[in-house]
């Protein structure tokens, strides 16, 4: 099983779950998420207890097309006007979309490890 401790070894589901669980996170599925702007449902993680969004493409270029529609603060995805709850971070790597919605350091942190800096988001 290689490890995927470093950023841009996560390229799909497994890999940010066991990148997640490396760096001593909690993480439990949660259930399906379907959001109208991102083509695949997406799986719902608790990240020690945060909900985060795990959309995992078929391949990296339709995630960067759909990256490409999300506004660089997180308000809208193409067409659609986002009114968030809380904050969005927007995060992609290898075929996943990642969307946590929320504010706490050491969820960010944990993301950013594994994923990479958002690519939108406040």
């Amino acid at each position: 099983e290689p490890a995927a401790s470093s950023e841009a070894a996560v390229d799909d589901y497994g890999g940010l779950v066991a990148a997640l669980e490396a760096a001593g996170a909690t993480v439990e599925a949660a259930g399906e998420v379907q959001q109208p702007f991102f083509g695949p449902k997406g799986q719902l993680i608790k990240v020690n207890g945060a909900d985060v969004q795990v959309f995992e493409y078929p391949e990296a270029e339709v995630v960067a097309r759909d990256a490409d529609q999300v506004a660089p603060d997180g308000s809208s995805v193409g067409s659609n006007v986002v009114m968030w709850m809380t904050t969005p971070h927007f995060f992609k790597s290898g075929k996943l979309i990642v969307l946590y919605l929320g504010d706490d350091p050491s969820v960010m942190s944990l993301l950013i490890g594994a994923l990479g800096p958002q690519f939108a988001g406040r």
